[in-house]
């Protein structure tokens, strides 16, 4: 059953005060945890509800704390927490954002890179044999399996190799230089 009473003392930094009944009798213990969370601290004359419990000790304690007015008016909550809540809220808006804008340029990214491939696929492929180039200074480079930048051995033979043999994987960004870390810098 729900009683009545004031708050009679209050230690700040302990967090515990004592409430006497308004019935009169022995006044009862009570915690800060039991006074709602709603980010006002209690104050001596404060008119309480609470119910009566006995704590640890068998003595009869005040819980579960309701505030019914403060004897200077009622209670509200200190500006500068709602001010922190919203900045805070923003905060957190202009990060999701952000995080969402960087998902979306990179799957971006991702995408015309795939389209790209797709696009060079989708490419006939010509059937027309290509000619021979000119050998120039006795240079004769034939087309014998090698693929890749690290089987070859200079520039020339790279940029041969891709405009002549099929299935060469010298040009990693289809712009006509192969091997461009490696021989074509």
């Amino acid at each position: 059953m729900r009683k009545s009473g004031t708050l009679q003392t209050w230690n700040e930094e302990r967090g515990f005060g004592f409430v006497s009944p308004s019935d009169g009798g022995q006044a009862l213990f009570v915690h800060i945890s039991e006074f709602p969370k709603d980010g006002s601290r209690p104050t001596v004359g404060e008119k309480l509800t609470y119910v009566e419990t006995p704590g640890r000790d068998n003595r009869l304690q005040a819980t579960k704390v309701e505030r019914t007015a403060f004897s200077g008016g009622r209670a509200s909550r200190p500006k500068l927490n709602k001010e922190k809540s919203s900045f805070g809220r923003w905060m957190g808006a202009l990060l999701v954002l952000a995080l969402i804008a960087a998902g979306a340029k990179y799957g971006y990214q991702k995408y015309e890179q795939y389209s790209h491939r797709q696009q060079l696929e989708r490419m006939p492929v010509s059937s027309a044999p290509v000619p021979a180039p000119a050998v120039r200074s006795g240079v004769q480079f034939v087309c014998d399996g090698r693929t890749m930048c690290s089987q070859m051995t200079s520039c020339a033979e790279a940029t041969w190799f891709i405009n002549n043999c099929p299935g060469t994987k010298m040009d990693g960004n289809h712009d006509g230089i192969p091997c461009e870390q490696q021989w074509c810098k």
